[in-house]
């Protein structure tokens, strides 16, 4: 590769995998591989139209299935090919998954208002990771796949934590800062990556849905989807 082409920038188009059942039930999914609903199918067909002219040269996705669903609408539309990577899974909540944020404020209080109030370094019990070694995993991927491509347009197609955690990034938030952003279902966030990090360009674009998307706005603690 040039010299030149190193130090121009990587367009990042990070993408959030449609709506599922358990979306809309707030009920935590982490590494459980649950698909899209019919309106998570639809989103991901509109937000496979909505990218399909921004010239991407590759496609990586989660491995879970309703990021790679999503994913898969954005390959037949592109034609470029999906490499699957379990470094953009979404945050492990072990004991925490398949259950909604009532029930875990109600099973484990202590453990759930260390969560609300977002303890870098609360891991929930059963493999779950911290915030803080979730962050450090989904941007070291992001930055690996960014820096293999300057000067070149990549979907990193993932999950809410994932974008939450990009955000932080961009932005040089702390990890314990609240939440005052949206992390829509099909939303596509725009970042630049040069060696000196990401920098922000546009978050949570919804336009190609009509009447937007679900936003997780219960879990502002920490996104599970």
């Amino acid at each position: 590769m040039p010299a030149g082409l190193m130090d121009e920038p990587t367009r990042v188009l990070a993408i959030r995998h449609g709506e599922t059942a358990w979306n809309v039930d707030t009920r935590i999914q982490g590494h459980l591989d649950i698909p899209l609903n019919d309106k998570g199918l639809w989103q991901a067909s509109r937000v496979a139209a909505a990218v399909a002219e921004e010239g991407i040269t590759a496609i990586y996705s989660s491995d879970l299935m309703r990021a790679y669903q999503t994913a898969e609408a954005i390959s037949r539309t592109t034609g470029v090919p999906i490499v699957s990577d379990t470094g953009l899974r979404e945050r492990g909540f072990g004991e925490f998954e398949g259950f909604t944020y009532q029930e875990i404020a109600e099973r484990w209080p202590e453990e759930a208002e260390r969560w609300r109030k977002r303890d870098p370094e609360f891991a929930p019990r059963g493999a779950g990771e911290s915030i803080r070694v979730f962050y450090d995993r989904c941007v070291a991927v992001a930055t690996r796949l960014a820096a293999a491509h300057p000067g070149e347009t990549i979907a990193l197609i993932s999950h809410g934590g994932v974008m939450d955690c990009l955000y932080r990034a961009a932005s040089r938030l702390d990890l314990a800062a609240p939440r005052s952003w949206l992390l829509g279902n099909a939303s596509i966030n725009r970042l630049l990556h040069t060696p000196g990090g990401f920098t922000r360009i546009g978050w949570s674009d919804t336009s190609h849905l009509e009447g937007g998307a679900l936003d997780e706005s219960n879990d502002r603690v920490g996104s599970a989807a």
